[in-house]
């Protein structure tokens, strides 16, 4: 089974966080120009929220607010489910589906150290079962 350690190691452990008082607007453009769906929000190196993509659209947008007026804090989501290094790909995915998030910190003994998406999970999953599927076709063949 394809624990969390190994999406790490595969994507990498960078962080891209921001504090509370991050305008929302500088939010949206450093989560565009990282690529990336969501953000870390941290208050002095503690795990306060995230701020996503999905967040921006449902709670800030259709409220009619100012991306360049609101502050993260307002709309990031403060109930953060995480996992850590340890953890299994089954457990993640089942983490993500019940919990209806798309994005999880991982966690090692207190301390962030990545953070992995459904996407993640999804790749290395499929590449796993590509490795599976040669090694059963090789070992039928003989080859």
């Amino acid at each position: 089974m394809i624990k969390v350690k190994e999406i790490l190691e595969k994507k990498g452990t960078e962080v891209v966080s921001v504090s509370p008082d991050t305008l929302v607007f500088d939010a949206l453009k450093l989560m565009a120009l990282k690529d990336i769906g969501a953000l870390i929000v941290q208050d002095n190196d503690k795990l306060v929220g995230m701020f996503s993509e999905r967040d921006y659209a449902r709670k800030v947008i259709l409220r009619g607010k100012s991306s360049k007026e609101t502050f993260v804090s307002e709309f990031m989501t403060k109930r953060i489910y995480t996992c850590s290094p340890e953890s299994t790909s089954r457990e993640c995915l089942t983490l993500m589906t019940e919990k209806r998030v798309r994005h999880v910190p991982v966690m090692d003994n207190g301390n962030l150290s990545g953070i992995i998406s459904i996407g993640d999970v999804v790749n290395m999953i499929i590449l796993d079962q590509k490795h599976t599927i040669k090694h059963l076709e090789n070992y039928i063949t003989g080859g």
